[in-house]
């Protein structure tokens, strides 16, 4: 499979770091970032790739020339008018047969590029984007989601959004088939996201691929001093799923978000003090940051699924304008109990996801290549504390010091918690 890397932007924002530079030539890690992508590109077996530049080009064509002493085979498309961020692929289009990979060269990343490329085989669309929650998603591109991934909504930066949203932002990696390059958009300048891929949005050839590997821009210089710090303390790397991962995994209702019995209404979802700065917390670290939360509201007739997706909006929302986000969300809608008004039958059965059975940590664990015995689980109950027992995790319980179910620790919140954890974790390595 070919890869076509975009190498031509002019990183305006970031000049005060490097401005006699080409953006992608900016090193981290005494090496530029165009040059890590190739390595993990390389090292995955992709090693056919085009490069397309513009300002200061001769500077990248410079440095790694054919790429034979990196591995790989680097041919160039240098553009003598700028063609936007996309334009250079239909002039490309004799060399683009068969799908590829479509990267920027101004981000940071290590991805597990085959497991990304099979699921866009799986789906069989037309294109299929790389996905991630980001700690910035109030000035970041959002999109929108169907049940099976399709992209049904592609949100710019100038589009109006929804009071509340999921944290799912476009990483600027993508797999598309050379079809999206048959007819021009008509204008010799062309965008990328705009005229080409949001236009598949609700088409259903289009596609998401969520993913907590790691892909950051460094667009600006605190984004690029937050990279430097990642790749020096090994985040960069750790992320990437072909490896294994580290998960706490954390109960909804009572742990994140103030306790009220059965939460029905959106309007009575309320953070609890200090849950977005351990969320944030865990994100800085090693660990994924996995919602796990039972919700017999739905078997009960309580609460439709699409009432519940929208309080998870309202608590991604609610992160995300802290700086904080989830690397994952599941939930349980079944409910053994019958007996209820308005309950849907079919759901009244026992399964194996709902807590204290180890269900949703274990599609977790399969999605996310974790290691349950490397991880933890924090939560306010019983069932909490035995569903990571029966797991094979860690846990943690939050409540009253006299309270024991067989928990590592007890804490009085969720910061104080993943304050443990990576207390724990510190010890651990030092040992």
């Amino acid at each position: 499979m070919k890869t076509v890397i975009m190498a031509g932007g002019r990183g305006t924002r970031i000049s005060s770091v490097a401005c006699d530079i080409p953006k992608p030539m900016i090193r981290i890690a005494g090496k530029p970032v165009l040059e890590h992508e190739i390595e993990c590109l390389r090292d995955q077996g992709f090693t056919d790739i085009i490069i397309t530049v513009s300002h200061l080009g001769h500077v990248i064509m410079d440095y790694f020339g054919d790429g034979g002493r990196f591995g790989v085979n680097i041919e160039y498309y240098a553009e003598e008018t700028p063609l936007g961020n996309a334009g250079a692929l239909y002039k490309l289009r004799d060399r683009l047969t068969e799908d590829f990979l479509l990267l920027n060269a101004d981000a940071i990343f290590d991805i597990d590029f085959r497991r990304f490329v099979a699921y866009h085989r799986q789906c069989g669309g037309l294109a299929t984007i790389f996905t991630h929650p980001n700690s910035h998603p109030y000035d970041s591109g959002l999109i929108v989601t169907d049940g099976n991934n399709a992209v049904t909504q592609w949100l710019t930066k100038e589009d109006a959004r929804p009071a509340y949203y999921r944290n799912c932002v476009n990483a600027g990696l993508h797999v598309l088939s050379p079809a999206l390059l048959e007819r021009a958009p008509g204008t010799e300048k062309v965008d990328l996201d705009r005229q080409i891929l949001k236009p598949l949005a609700g088409t259903g050839k289009m596609f998401s691929y969520r993913s907590p590997e790691y892909v950051k821009d460094m667009g600006t210089p605190e984004r690029y001093g937050a990279v430097c710090r990642d790749y020096e303390n090994g985040l960069v790397k750790i992320r990437n799923l072909r490896n294994p991962q580290k998960a706490v995994f954390l109960d909804r209702d009572g742990t994140i978000n103030r306790y009220v019995g059965f939460l029905r209404d959106i309007n009575d979802f309320e953070l609890l003090p200090g849950a977005e700065e351990a969320i944030k917390k865990l994100n800085s670290s090693s660990y994924l940051a996995v919602v796990v939360t039972n919700q017999p509201v739905i078997a009960r007739g309580e609460v439709t699924v699409e009432q519940l997706d929208e309080i998870h909006k309202k608590m991604e929302t609610l992160l995300g304008r802290a700086c904080g986000y989830i690397d994952g969300l599941y939930y349980c809608p079944h409910h053994p109990d019958s007996g209820f008004e308005g309950e849907i039958p079919a759901l009244k059965i026992k399964c194996e996801c709902r807590k204290p059975k180890p269900g949703m940590l274990s599609q977790a664990a399969e999605d996310f290549n974790i290691d349950l015995a490397a991880s933890w689980v924090i939560g306010d109950s019983k069932s909490d504390i035995q569903c990571g027992i029966n797991a094979g995790c860690r846990t943690v319980l939050i409540g009253k010091n006299d309270e024991y179910f067989g928990q590592q620790f007890t804490e009085s919140s969720l910061l104080a918690a993943v304050d443990k954890i990576l207390e724990v974790e510190k010890s651990e390595k030092q040992s």
